[in-house]
């Protein structure tokens, strides 16, 4: 899922105080909270100018995410959670049928917001089956490929072999054959070639963040999108899940493989560990993963970084899943106009185009997105495998249904077998069958 490995593990708290008074602590003073510490910065400025314009105090809190959301969830329990706070298109919709979130079409400053600044269907995504509205974006990703340059070079691969390649579920494609001939056991000997030891690997052609649980955003999904498999029957707000399908069994049965062949560690050894740091470390050359890890992955001092394309699969394209996060309002806030008057300012141009100049993440405003593009730009760094796919058409939605923790309690520990080689793809039809049971 989406910003796992974001937050850091502790907690950040920053209190605002208005510029020339006017918040006193008692009257409409905020709590705000977010995971993401590579945005806090940006966030803090924002909500300093927040304040300097209004005279309302708010508190910023940033945690990691397991931290963050259990904190949020409990919150709702006890009737302390923040005023505002960042939500995710996998938890909204829980909130919303539990009543905990306040319709921002009933607060008038969210109210006035013309949502057609923001990129095409970003505003969409926030508005539940009710038909109100209970986010405003922040901001959008999409999945390509970080590569180590130098062990690049070393394999003999260029930036432009990585732009060619292609992915299919029987054999992989040229994908799969670039994987191979990346991974390089502890004798030096690569994937694709004879003696290779796949459990003594120094190496790894592709890094591993996770099994995925049910969506599978930088894991997997950037590949089952191009075969012409869906999460959902519709999306949002589907009512049956495709976890039975073949070819979605079949790309599953191909992706644990890699493990098996040594191409990619294996599932165990990723708990705890950053797939980014491993990465830095030398012990992988391709991670998949998404826009809002450009930071952390061009961060490193040691490591030329490149970003390339997804590969193209059998539909003859590229994917890449398409998310984007939103603020959203407590019900138990006691300053539902001002917590409105803040998310309406967090997703305007005035705030988008501060997190624009910071290139940490692609803000949800058009405008402030292509500031971000040219921000990465002055700072040597192609974003253009992220943002093609928004350009050519290739994403598909996160998947937007009821049920989500009760689905991902399901998912998680059979993706779990899957991807440790414990159970072969085909378990997932069990698992299917659990998932879709929710909806009857």
């Amino acid at each position: 899922m989406r910003r796992t490995a974001l937050g850091a593990l502790g907690v950040a708290t920053l209190a605002l105080t208005a510029c020339g008074g006017g918040g006193d602590g008692d009257d409409a003073a905020l709590d705000y909270w977010l995971w993401d510490a590579n945005q806090l910065p940006a966030y803090q400025q924002c909500v300093s100018d927040f304040t300097a314009d209004t005279g309302i105090d708010v508190e910023v809190t940033q945690m990691g995410w397991d931290d963050y959301w259990s904190s949020v969830t409990n919150g709702f329990v006890a009737d302390t959670a923040p005023d505002v706070f960042t939500n995710h298109l996998s938890r909204y919709p829980e909130f919303v049928a539990n009543g905990q979130l306040l319709a921002l079409d009933d607060l008038a400053a969210t109210a006035a917001v013309d949502t057609s600044i923001y990129n095409e269907g970003l505003a969409d995504l926030w508005i539940a089956e009710d038909g109100q509205r209970y986010g405003l974006p922040k901001d959008w990703d999409t999945i390509a490929l970080f590569y180590n340059a130098d062990l690049l070079d070393d394999a003999g691969y260029t930036a432009d072999d990585l732009a060619d390649l292609t992915w299919n579920p029987d054999d992989g494609g040229t994908y799969e054959e670039a994987i191979a001939h990346l991974s390089v056991d502890a004798n030096g000997v690569r994937g694709d070639e004879d003696g290779f030891d796949a459990d003594n690997v120094a190496v790894y052609g592709l890094g591993l963040n996770g099994a995925g649980s049910g969506q599978g955003q930088t894991e997997w999904s950037y590949l089952t999108g191009t075969t012409g498999w869906a999460h959902t029957d519709e999306n949002p707000w589907g009512t049956h899940y495709n976890y039975d399908d073949p070819d979605f069994q079949a790309s599953m049965d191909w992706f644990a493989a890699l493990a098996d062949k040594g191409f990619m560690p294996k599932l165990e050894t990723t708990v705890g560990a950053s797939m980014a740091d491993t990465f830095a470390a030398g012990k992988s050359v391709l991670n998949a993963n998404g826009s809002w890890m450009i930071g952390q992955y061009t961060g490193y001092d040691d490591v030329e970084v490149g970003i390339a394309p997804t590969p193209t699969g059998p539909s003859g394209e590229r994917a890449s899943m398409f998310n984007g996060l939103a603020d959203s309002v407590y019900a138990g806030t006691d300053h539902p106009e001002e917590a409105a008057q803040l998310v309406a300012y967090l997703g305007s141009g005035d705030c988008q185009d501060v997190v624009a100049e910071a290139a940490v993440v692609f803000p949800a405003i058009t405008a402030s997105a292509e500031k971000a593009a040219a921000a990465y730009d002055a700072q040597g760094v192609d974003v253009s495998p992220f943002t093609t796919h928004v350009e050519e058409g290739s994403t598909f939605l996160f998947p937007i249904t009821a049920h989500a923790s009760q689905i991902d309690g399901i998912m998680a520990p059979a993706m779990d077998a899957v991807v440790s080689g414990k159970a072969p793809a085909s378990s997932l039809t069990g698992a299917n069958d659990q998932v879709n049971a929710l909806f009857e």
